[in-house]
């Protein structure tokens, strides 16, 4: 049977921490050396692997969203349990960490469409995670193991924890780094390129997609979140070896939305802005016995 048990690491040198849940890999904790947590996960979160986590770092593979309908959201990463891979564990001066790993045929939950039984794709999933003292980076390797190419995109949903319930106060809590970027605005189908004011969380659900700029390779993006809490957060992917483009989607789904999440607080959208770097758009197909990779980088800044 399944475990829910934790994946624990600790980097000796600096006392950051970080907990992984096998049901997803999904990274649910992050503290730094000073203690601080940087990811939010809900309370109402279901922790017992009969739904996606609700918060943390879930991961969206091979789809963002549901372009094909005969696939679940976002895809089957989420919703299935992942192995530590044995002998993974480290921890040196420099960090520590660990991985997980998740093989096609192991996945018991979420397959369709094109990716469904019997359609002759296949697949091996490693998901890496360190920590320092300032933050984390995480880090989703794909390796197509069948003869079949595949398309497929990649997102890390990743939930910041705002301090002091902060999230809808402009001044203390916004994203840069995006202006130039292409908005595709999934809330009222609004699409126009973001200018070099801070995106903010308005009294409103946020639900935007940031495309890059024709040349734009890596995510370079600073999250305020809430008061005396700043974040660099930074991306780059690579297919077969070639670097690709990288999109931001930032995410709130405030009071209205929150009510309707039943494994979200109602009163807790005031406490996270998720920020999610992905390889969405301009992503070629992954050809049979070859890998791709996609890193984000998260740093405490004035730590």
């Amino acid at each position: 049977m399944a475990s829910n048990e934790l994946v624990r690491i600790a980097h000796s040198k600096s006392g950051a921490t970080a907990s992984v849940h096998p049901f997803g890999a999904t990274l649910t904790s992050v503290r730094t050396g000073a203690g601080e947590e940087l990811l939010f996960v809900s309370r109402d979160a279901r922790l017992d692997g009969t739904k996606a986590i609700r918060g943390g770092v879930p991961l969206c593979f091979p789809q963002f969203g549901r372009p094909d309908e005969g696939m679940p959201q976002h895809g089957f990463l989420r919703n299935n349990y992942w192995r530590e891979v044995e002998g993974s564990r480290f921890d040196d001066d420099g960090a520590a960490g660990v991985s997980m790993e998740l093989e096609l045929g192991d996945v018991v939950h979420s397959r369709g469409g094109k990716w469904d039984e019997g359609a002759g794709l296949d697949a091996r999933i490693t998901y890496s995670v360190r920590i320092k003292g300032d933050g984390f980076s995480t880090t989703i390797s794909m390796e197509n193991t069948g003869e079949l190419p595949w398309d497929f995109q990649v997102l890390l949903h990743t939930y910041f924890l705002v301090s002091e319930g902060a999230a809808l106060d402009g001044g203390t809590c916004h994203v840069t780094g995006l202006g130039g970027y292409a908005v595709t605005d999934k809330v009222t189908g609004e699409e126009y390129v973001l200018g070099d004011d801070p995106i903010t969380i308005p009294d409103t659900l946020v639900d935007r997609v940031h495309a890059p700029p024709e040349g734009k390779l890596d995510l370079d993006v600073t999250i305020a979140a809430g008061p005396n809490k700043r974040l660099s957060l930074t991306a780059s992917g690579e297919v077969d070896g070639t670097k690709v483009p990288v999109s931001g989607v930032v995410w709130n789904p405030n009071k209205e939305g929150a009510a309707k999440l039943g494994d979200f607080g109602d009163d807790q959208y005031v406490d996270m802005i998720c920020v999610e770097p992905g390889l969405l758009s301009d992503i070629p197909v992954l050809e049979g016995g070859k890998s791709a990779r996609f890193t984000q980088v998260v740093t405490r800044l004035d730590a």
